[in-house]
């Protein structure tokens, strides 16, 4: 009799407690509704539209924060959740890397993430707005050394986040959209709307703990060398940080220039530009001739995905020699993406017949076609 008993009690409580886990489930559902629709009236009708084409707001396994410190305090009653928006701006946050992911790992594979960010570019087209006079300059080159410098350099860096915690940092578009991809994310897409950049992304892998953003001066690319060896070729940085992660988004999304280089590259920098245009930002390679695994004249080193877009002819043909630091179709005059495959396999042919002679003529016509403004790196 006591045994039946017991077994009834277990049941009644075994009860009781299905029926509190789903009136707690039932309130978190409501809690989170109302707190959806009291961050969503903070931003403009435009914004809630541009979140409403991407996923479904009302549905619980939509989560809306505003909240920059932890992404997932929705972590333990809500195991359901496949989307994450963020109205709050990823310039406040201390950890960037780290608080992306966290979210990459509460989020199921192909789970989206809506985040905004104000630009270096938003908070400079906010200043100069109207009038623009020798304060306003001068105040942005201080917010710039202040916001924008000051975070990357090592000695500095300990006290701009312990003077700011971290907030009001300045970032580009490029520099964040390339963490977002290093921490498993793939780009949907991203829009300016109210002096912000609003981004779409969904999971597609693991983040990359081994990531080596491109911070220095002078930093090393992988580049497909002899024998089909990757190499580090080291030039000046014209991109901004992170820029390396983009290089297949921004292929898929414009292809090549006319030179074989990504074409409307928003990765690259105003000074980067000017070091392109004169092939100031080549000269590092220099590095690469006096280490050995480059030499001064031959193919243009490039990376696996370039590479592997090659005929297979030109591909068998490359691996058989070193990348140069001035390429066939500088000297031959012949930069847009078809010519200048045609101009190496032009300079190989000459190259395994007279291999000095050959690199001495490149050499001189390509310096003549530079210096006389024949042709450009950029």
């Amino acid at each position: 009799m006591r045994n039946i008993e017991s077994i009834g009690a277990i049941g009644v409580t075994r009860s009781i407690e299905q029926v509190e886990k789903k009136r707690v489930q039932e309130t978190v559902v409501q809690n989170s509704a109302l707190a959806k629709k009291t961050i969503l009236n903070s931003v403009s009708k435009d914004v809630k539209s541009y979140f409403l084409q991407h996923v479904s707001i009302d549905s619980i396994s939509t989560a809306v924060i505003n909240d920059n410190s932890h992404p997932l305090y929705l972590s333990d009653n809500q195991q359901d959740i496949r989307n994450v928006i963020n109205v709050r701006q990823i310039n406040d946050v201390r950890y960037i890397n780290k608080y992306l992911c966290q979210i990459n790992k509460y989020l199921p594979d192909a789970g989206i993430l809506i985040g905004c960010v104000e630009s270096t570019s938003n908070r400079k087209q906010k200043l100069f707005k109207g009038q623009i006079s020798f304060w306003k300059r001068l105040y942005w080159l201080y917010c710039f050394i202040i916001h924008r410098v000051w975070p990357k350099v090592p000695n500095l860096k300990k006290l701009y986040f312990f003077l700011t915690k971290g907030k009001y940092r300045w970032l580009t578009i490029a520099e964040v959209l390339g963490r977002v991809v290093s921490c498993g994310f793939d780009i949907i897409e991203f829009k300016e709307i109210d002096g912000k950049v609003y981004f779409v992304v969904m999971k597609t892998h693991d983040p990359d703990h081994n990531m080596h953003p491109s911070y220095a001066p002078v930093f090393p690319m992988k580049r497909v060398g002899k024998n089909g060896k990757l190499i580090k070729v080291y030039k000046f940085r014209t991109m901004h940080p992170y820029s390396e992660y983009l290089q297949d988004y921004v292929i898929r999304l414009n292809g090549y220039n006319e030179v074989g280089k990504p074409a409307n590259d928003f990765r690259l920098t105003r000074w980067g530009r000017f070091f392109r245009k004169y092939w100031l930002d080549e000269l590092p390679q220099i590095l690469n001739v006096l280490i050995g695994n480059m030499s001064i004249v031959g193919m243009r080193p490039l990376s696996q995905t370039r590479f592997n877009e090659l005929p297979e002819d030109v591909k068998r043909m490359r691996v058989k020699f070193k990348p140069g630091c001035i390429p066939p179709y500088v000297a031959l005059n012949m930069p847009d993406s078809e010519n200048n495959i045609e101009a190496e396999r032009i300079y190989m042919k000459a190259k395994k017949r007279s291999p000095f002679l050959t690199d001495v003529k490149y050499f001189f016509q390509a310096f003549y076609n530079i210096f006389s403004g024949k042709i450009s790196s950029s």
